[in-house]
């Protein structure tokens, strides 16, 4: 081999050594995993359901662990007590937000998602201003959720009891919702413009680059055409998907315990009864149908690790020091399956957020939207609309399986940041 070739390559490795070296040594970081230079310890976690891997890893390291991604450690919080410390206690410190390559190309650190600092706040505080003032949290709100849930029952009826894919029907109502509170419209469900939106996020903000605003006279705003494209397309995202995709998994659950169904249907009837719609004041009088709700969200696990996080400033965590910037992944996993707090947490059963005498048990381990500074800013519209949605399609319809319900799969499809349903067909048949 040529000497020069041998020479450069030896001063490229000696240069990325060094750098991992320098990464490596950065701080009093938690423990964890040796990792391998350049590397890291990508080779030691299984991208097809990472949560996995991090859990077998706290097993070793404890709760509060490091692993490099690369050459960029992370930290890891596993467990209830862990992720409060962090994002509760020192919430202002850990609020920082860490992106994705792909999410910084294509939001540009804008939205709400994954924007920081000074832009996130204003956008933030913005928005949960703006959808306050749209009737966020107010009885307007639940009344378009609730005439949502009537077309959803209406667009169910037209199946005519034949089996059905639920999935488009069940994505259209919560993002109804969202178009109800941004453009003050709803859609009908086979709306071409409807369908046309749906399908032309992507589009709309590849080409956000090329618009302006007055705004560009003012270099200290947050408050442009650009930021506000990403914003709204942030809402709809979080609106709809994860609403929808726990509905849809909460229906095959249901179909796998015909027994649960049956129970939720006898505290409808008696609370609710067939006259009316249900609305939020019936959750307190209906405790088996909120435990439902809940161990859904539990069970599913929809989004295993919380958005990644980041330090905005040098912290002393535990007596470690991590610096400003350091990456860190929040398990939601690890609350949502203490085997503490919910006995037999690989089991789906509404009894862990029942006490001895039925009523409802809150658990402080339920995190499933994360919590602290960046817990999810639609949080009380997906429960509402959980609730809502799931009692009208019970209130009016008996759920018919194609295949025997022991034959039914409910393990999730793992992906490498969320947990979605298997295909599946039912019946929707009217009572």
């Amino acid at each position: 081999m040529d000497p020069t070739v041998v020479l450069v390559l030896c001063l490229s490795c000696f240069l990325l050594f060094s750098l991992w070296k320098q990464s490596h040594g950065k701080g009093n970081l938690p423990p964890g995993p040796t990792p391998l230079p350049i590397l890291g310890n990508i080779l030691q976690i299984d991208f097809k359901d990472i949560s996995k891997s991090l859990t077998e890893l706290s097993k070793v390291y404890g709760p509060v662990f490091t692993v490099y991604l690369g050459m960029k450690p992370t930290v890891v919080l596993h467990g209830y007590e862990a992720v409060k410390e962090a994002l509760i206690d020192l919430g202002e410190e850990f609020s920082g937000r860490d992106s994705f390559p792909l999410n910084a190309k294509v939001n540009k650190g804008l939205g709400i998602i994954f924007s920081n600092g000074k832009r996130w706040k204003d956008t933030r505080r913005f928005s949960l201003m703006t959808l306050r003032n749209f009737g966020m949290g107010k009885r307007s709100i639940e009344e378009r959720v609730q005439e949502e849930a009537r077309c959803l029952v209406e667009e169910l009826r037209k199946t005519n009891a034949s089996p059905c894919d639920p999935t488009f029907i069940l994505g259209a109502a919560p993002c109804n919702v969202i178009c109800s509170v941004i453009f003050q419209n709803r859609f009908e469900y086979r709306d071409s413009e409807f369908l046309n939106l749906m399908g032309k996020f992507n589009e709309n903000f590849r080409n956000a680059n090329s618009l302006t605003i007055q705004e560009k006279h003012n270099p200290q705003s947050e408050f442009t055409i650009d930021n506000l494209l990403v914003t709204v397309f942030d809402l709809f995202i979080a609106g709809t998907e994860t609403t929808s995709t726990t509905l849809r998994y909460g229906l095959l659950i249901l179909l796998k315990h015909p027994e649960v169904a049956a129970k939720v249907q006898e505290e409808i009837e008696r609370v609710i009864g067939r006259d009316r719609s249900p609305c939020m004041q019936d959750r307190s009088r209906m405790p088996y149908t909120d435990a439902v709700v809940h161990e859904i969200q539990r069970y599913i696990d929809l989004v295993p690790i919380s958005a990644p996080r980041a330090t905005i400033c040098d912290v002393k965590f535990r007596n470690y020091h991590i610096p400003k910037g350091t990456p860190v992944l929040p398990s939601l996993t690890s609350m949502l399956n203490d085997n503490k707090e919910f006995p037999n947490p690989e089991e789906f059963d509404p009894g862990h957020f029942l006490d001895k005498s039925g009523n409802f048990k809150k658990s402080d381990y339920f995190l499933p939207f994360s919590t602290g500074k960046r817990v999810c800013v639609g949080e009380g519209l997906a429960r509402m609309e959980l609730f809502l949605f799931l009692t009208s399609i019970l209130q009016n319809f008996k759920l018919k399986s194609q295949v025997d319900p022991e034959h039914i799969d409910t393990t999730p499809l793992v992906s490498g940041i969320g947990r979605v349903p298997r295909f599946y067909k039912l019946s929707f048949i009217p009572v």
